[in-house]
């Protein structure tokens, strides 16, 4: 019952700033659209600042699902590579198209774009390692340290969402699928070993 009153809230949050934008939307309106209290709502969440972050994680918890699902997959490192970044890049884009409101906010305000990534950039990091340390094992790919390696895609990766989620880098003809297919491309060429 608690988890799903606090579920609960967080879907109604994300919602609510979704159309609202999270500066227009209090903590009467979250309680409120979740017909509960007021004071409901504060035993979950001590501040409007902390439950965008519990929105935040939420959203974040999907992307990282799909990662996971991939990377467990019974099929060689070099395609789970491939699907992980399409797979990145499509989810990204999904939420934050999914957000409203919250999307003007993720292209204005860098740093709370930053605080956003500082949240999952870490376990992509770690799902990353796994793709990344099957391809040595497997004699696949020739990476020096895995670590900073997967650091590098994951902050690479990061550094395009804004283009591909605007699909701004159309007038040099490189729609979302041919930036897919380009970054995999200097990926994978850049580690497989030769």
């Amino acid at each position: 019952m608690v988890r799903k009153t606090r579920d609960k809230f967080i879907e109604v949050a994300r919602q609510l700033f979704a159309r609202k934008g999270v500066e227009n939307t209090t903590m009467n309106d979250i309680a409120s659209a979740s017909d509960k209290g007021r004071r409901t709502i504060y035993t979950y969440f001590k501040s409007k600042r902390e439950i965008f972050n519990a929105v935040i994680e939420s959203e974040s918890d999907q992307l990282l699902d799909r990662l996971r699902q991939i990377a467990t997959r019974d099929e060689n490192p070099e395609t789970k590579l491939k699907q992980y970044l399409v797979c990145r890049f499509e989810t990204m884009k999904e939420i934050v198209g999914r957000n409203g409101s919250l999307r003007a906010g993720f292209f204005r305000d860098v740093r709370k774009v930053d605080r956003a990534k500082k949240v999952i950039t870490e376990k992509e990091i770690e799902i990353l390692c796994y793709i990344l340390r099957e391809g040595v094992e497997q004699d696949i790919f020739a990476i020096e340290d895995i670590r900073d390696t997967a650091y590098v895609i994951t902050l690479a990766c990061g550094g395009m969402d804004v283009s591909y989620i605007r699909d701004s880098l159309r007038e040099q003809g490189l729609d979302k699928f041919r930036l897919t297919h380009c970054v995999c491309d200097v990926i994978i060429n850049g580690i497989k070993k030769k």
